[in-house]
């Protein structure tokens, strides 16, 4: 099984931003921890971008079964992401590391919820891991 995990805009930043909110591990620390969540049961591949359309260009591209993806601050604007998405017709997981129900009201809604197998918010990087856990128990 591959796993494309897929991070949005400000991800990158992580482990210097609003600590008290997102937590003070680094995306690359974050991309460790889920590689040795998978333990060899699952490839990982990870992307990070702040540019909308290299994510659609990615989602576009992959050749993997699944997907996990924290589109920030593009989950509460973008159709185009939700488009791509609705066209792989790849399983996907939308995950948030803070409770985004707990956030600012713009924060309650999401473009990708509705279509997603599920969403995981709220549990800082376990959120990612919940996810990684998910397509290995579906795979074995």
């Amino acid at each position: 099984m591959k796993l494309l995990v897929i991070n949005g805009p400000n991800l990158n930043m992580l482990g210097q931003r609003e600590k008290s909110i997102y937590g003070d591990m680094t995306l690359e620390s974050i991309n460790d921890m889920l590689v040795k969540r998978a333990n060899g049961n699952a490839a990982v591949e990870f992307f990070q971008s702040n540019h909308e359309g290299d994510m659609v260009g990615m989602i576009h591209r992959t050749d993997a079964d699944a997907i996990i993806i924290n589109a920030g601050a593009y989950t509460h604007t973008s159709i185009a992401l939700r488009d791509a998405l609705l066209a792989v017709g790849k399983p996907f997981i939308e995950v948030h590391l803070s409770n985004v129900y707990s956030r600012e009201e713009f924060r309650h809604k999401s473009y990708l919820s509705d279509i997603a197998i599920g969403v995981i918010t709220g549990f800082g990087v376990m959120s990612y891991a919940f996810a990684i856990d998910y397509f290995l128990e579906q795979n074995s």
